[in-house]
């Protein structure tokens, strides 16, 4: 944020001398040298940083500005009793005006570079490092006006806040009083509710347990059993979609030795409708101690006796090996 010391436009150059000259001959008859600098046109330049050191008024190719490093912008200017600027406010650090830190630089160690064919072109250059700069002491602002303004609101402020403290003092008893009150019946009414919502939690637990238990046996991979092909007298095999869920439903599954070992008891649709496996209920007697395992087609053979309903499926297993696969469950 820009400041300034001087309410009055001071010339950078201008010396005791010169402003005693301006008092002994009539007013506005001073003019600007053309290395001159007005102090409004001096507040808010950008102050670079350049390992070359560099003469007032020396000259620069167009564009070597860019190989320095831009340390900071001059906030204000510090202004003698003779009229002399003998420094200014530099603010480094910080964004956007943000965290920004004045330090002191003394117009002794800040060159005026101008570029080549561009004499308004002018920059302001110090021969230092801006990690040394911000080494530098805080430039610190000695106002008696603002020190006992700060006195007084400081003041103030203690005394409102030993009222308000004390005030809350007694605000913060009764409310604590109260407080511990609710907190005893909620603790309670907390403990009942923590202990029925640990037995729900408890019980949904356990029942998703199950389902992924069940889930997880339904979707184990095995390998599949090789598809046989077995040779009947007066058998031939037959396409699964010449059969229908009629013909298939209730259907014996034979072994290799057409030893009879189960039956299809349902059929496994997908989305688009397409029969993929049968549920196929092995061993037991009478509908009793079935063991249901889930069966691809690829692992079936399908023979049918001619055109008679006469049909039989055969599976490269035994009954013993069947009731090992995992058990199917809906």
């Amino acid at each position: 944020m820009k400041r300034f010391l001087s309410t009055t436009a001071v010339l950078l150059t201008m010396s005791g001398a010169a402003y005693a000259d301006a008092h002994a001959s009539a007013f506005g008859t001073v003019a600007l040298e053309q290395s001159d600098f007005l102090a409004s046109n001096l507040i808010g330049m950008r102050i670079y940083s350049s390992e070359t050191e560099f003469e007032n008024d020396a000259e620069i190719e167009a564009g070597a500005e860019k190989e320095w490093d831009d340390i900071g912008e001059i906030n204000d200017i510090i202004v003698s009793k003779d009229g002399n600027v003998t420094a200014v406010i530099l603010g480094i650090g910080g964004f956007l005006g943000i965290g920004e830190r004045d330090i002191a630089v003394s117009m002794d160690d800040i060159r005026i570079v101008r570029e080549q064919g561009d004499a308004d072109d002018r920059f302001l250059v110090v021969n230092t490092s801006k990690e040394m700069l911000e080494q530098s002491p805080a430039f610190e602002r000695n106002m008696e006006a603002d020190a006992n303004e700060a006195k007084m609101k400081t003041e103030q402020v203690a005394e409102s806040a030993e009222v308000k403290t004390e005030v809350a003092a007694e605000n913060a008893e009764a409310k604590t009083e109260v407080m511990a009150e609710n907190a005893e019946a909620k603790t309670e009414e907390m403990a009942a509710d923590a202990e029925a919502k640990t037995e729900e939690m408890a019980a949904n637990a356990e029942a998703e347990t199950k389902e992924a238990v069940v889930a997880t046996e339904n979707t184990v991979e095995r390998d599949l059993l090789t598809r046989p092909a077995v040779e009947r007298e007066n058998y031939a095999d037959v396409e699964w979609t010449e059969m229908t869920a009629d013909d298939l439903e209730g259907a014996r599954i034979y072994g290799m030795e057409d030893e009879d070992i189960g039956e299809i008891d349902e059929l496994i649709v997908d989305d688009s409708g397409k029969i993929t496996h049968v549920l196929a209920d092995i061993g037991g007697f009478l509908g009793m101690g079935e063991h249901t395992v889930k069966l691809s087609f690829e692992e079936l053979q399908l023979v049918r006796n001619g055109d008679a309903n006469d049909f039989r499926i055969y599976v490269d297993s035994t009954e013993g090996k069947l009731e090992t696969l995992p058990e199917y469950e809906d």
